[in-house]
């Protein structure tokens, strides 16, 4: 149990004990003390002092001498300013939490709760390589999976892949005109990176012909609609939809290509799934939905023989959901998706990670569901996130202005290496090490700087920064955890010694309190879906050692017992540092 639920439950059993007839209260917060102050935490008291019409300083004053007799193992102290009851927790208790945890390797995490929760990220599209909005969404996906795992939680990570529609047969049609029979393997080039310079070039020549028939006097909206290569990839589609065997071919083939460029990226980033569904198998799908709905009268049809949905009384508008042709619309293939993840798997919760352009949709389809009464649409969540943006401003895809994910992470491992031979601390390094290690950084510079930052907020990413050994990234926590690995080598804590139990200085107490809430943390960040609050946690925490750290020496401590003491501390938090990076994704290295 948390020191602050304990705190919480002494309270109320004090509460209980001295004034009998108040009934049971839990109306009162508990913080840590505020550094100005004396104590380690605060109980405010101002709902307390209303219900029980007592003045704030003595309520405080009875309340503190009743919790230090009640629980002396608990609370050595207190003193009571205006309306807030400032305790001050016996050294014993930390001492103990560190005794008891300094080298489990699992501190934080919980036990199985046998609850299932689906996590979808990704989500590419097959007509271009991952770029940085995709790095955003990959790791923030991969993250919550993973912090929801730490609580407990049964995860299943998934992806759907758009691999079907106007924007891949673009790029069909671009390679089928200008490729002249050029592969991946021909040219030497990534086989996502391949097909996504033919939609470039599809862009190119389409913008190309309809400035030709503009300036052969046609309307602009007109030449859009008429250029020869528009028409041929609108008549593409039409034929994949009928399964014309060479463009079934040509597809299947291109999406190969794209295929192994998003492995080998995957694989890179350290990003995984259990399952990977296809819009090309479940574009059709919500048809059967859309006649219940129908029958159930949440969806009407018009006169034309479309089918929609009146979501005005719900602040929303009116939505279509089956075209006057019969076709499925993308939010009846999703609540058709959200249908078949349920009888596969029987989650209790579906997390979308999709970037907040899409909260309209996702508030429609959530709403939509809960209408159809859909099992367990009430756990449906979007884990909606900003756009990244860089110091030059947005990217676009169709002019090619994206940047890369591949050359971001080539640039960050080439950054990371720079930076790391001008500290000079890698001369005993190995070639193969140096490698391993550039990589280690630059992904860890990359993920955190895109990770601490609160998911529902835009951002910009500026590489250089990110990798300031020195500033709040990734880098500076690797290296500080490098640090502790390097004291513990040179000498472990002895096992079984008995620490004393009292005169824990104000930096030695200060690590101990943040190494007590990493448990909590990592719930928050579960039940708000934002793993900003681990990465934050993590470099708070890291700042906090290396100040105690220049303060204090750990070899040379002014007593054995404050030698054992700080070695159980530093590995405790060495162990804290790696488990959290680990939930950000990132590998933290035994020595820098």
């Amino acid at each position: 149990m948390s020191i602050t639920l304990q705190i919480q439950e002494a309270v109320k059993a004090s509460l209980k004990e001295l004034y009998p007839d108040l009934g049971e209260q839990s109306g009162f917060q508990i913080n840590q003390t505020k550094p100005e102050f004396e104590g380690d935490y605060t109980v405010v008291l101002f709902g307390l002092v209303k219900a029980l019409k007592k003045s704030p300083e003595g309520l405080g004053t009875e309340l503190g001498e009743h919790l230090v007799k009640r629980s002396p193992e608990l609370f050595v102290g207190f003193n009571v300013i205006k309306g807030f009851l400032n305790l001050v927790v016996a050294d014993s208790y930390w001492t103990g939490l560190v005794k008891e945890n300094y080298n489990k390797a699992d501190f934080g995490k919980r036990p199985s709760t046998g609850r299932k929760v689906m996590v979808e990220y990704s989500s590419p599209n097959t007509n271009k390589p991952l770029h940085l909005g995709h790095l955003r969404n990959n790791f923030l996906g991969w993250s919550i999976a993973e912090i929801l795992k730490a609580n407990g939680f049964e995860v299943i990570k998934s992806c759907i892949v758009n691999d079907r529609g106007i924007h891949i047969c673009k790029s069909m049609i671009a390679w089928q005109r200008f490729a002249n029979g050029a592969t991946p393997e021909s040219t030497g080039i990534k086989g996502d990176h391949f097909v996504g310079d033919y939609y470039v070039k599809f862009n190119d020549a389409y913008k190309a012909e309809v400035e030709e028939l503009v300036a052969g006097g046609m309307s602009k909206d007109m030449a859009e609609k008429e250029a020869p290569i528009m028409k041929a990839t609108q008549q593409m589609l039409v034929d994949w939809e009928a399964g014309k065997p060479e463009v079934i071919d040509l597809w299947k083939r291109m999406n190969g290509w794209v295929y192994a460029g998003f492995d080998a990226t995957y694989q890179r980033i350290g990003s995984d799934f259990d399952k990977t569904y296809y819009e090309s198998d479940t574009y059709l799908l919500g048809k059967e939905t859309v006649q219940e709905g129908l029958a159930k009268g949440v969806f009407y049809k018009k006169d034309d023989g479309s089918v929609w949905i009146d979501l005005t009384a719900d602040g929303l508008d009116e939505k279509l959901v089956q075209r006057k042709d019969g076709t499925s619309v993308y939010i009846t293939q999703d609540i058709g998706l959200a249908q078949q993840k349920y009888n596969e798997y029987g989650m209790e919760q579906s997390i979308y990670v999709i970037g907040d352009e899409q909260n309209y949709h996702m508030k429609v389809l959530k709403l939509i569901s809960e209408k159809l009464g859909l099992p367990k649409a009430d756990g449906i969540y979007h884990l909606s996130y900003g756009m990244v943006e860089l110091p030059t401003g947005k990217m676009k895809s169709r002019e090619g202005t994206v940047v890369d994910a591949d050359d971001l992470v080539d640039e960050m491992i080439n950054i990371s290496a720079q930076h790391t031979r001008e500290l000079g601390k890698v001369k005993d390094f190995s070639e193969a090490e140096l490698v391993e290690l550039y990589n280690t950084i630059g992904l860890g510079a990359l993920k955190f700087y895109l990770l601490r930052v609160d998911p529902r907020k835009k951002m910009i990413f500026n590489p250089e920064e990110s990798i300031d050994f020195h500033g709040y990234t990734g880098p500076f926590i690797q290296y500080t955890h490098a640090r502790i690995k390097s004291i513990l080598r040179k000498e472990q804590p002895v096992e079984h010694y008995q620490v004393n139990a009292s005169g824990l200085l104000p930096l030695e107490k200060a690590l101990l309190v943040a190494l007590e809430q990493f448990p909590q943390v990592i719930e928050q960040a579960a039940t708000e879906h934002d793993p900003s609050m681990v990465a934050n946690y993590v470099y708070h925490l890291a700042k906090t050692f290396n100040t105690f750290y220049t303060e204090h020496s750990v070899a040379k401590a002014e007593t054995e017992d404050k030698k054992q003491l700080r070695l159980r501390i530093a590995g405790m938090t060495a162990n804290v540092i790696a488990t959290g990076m680990q939930l950000l994704g990132i590998r933290v290295p035994e020595r820098m």
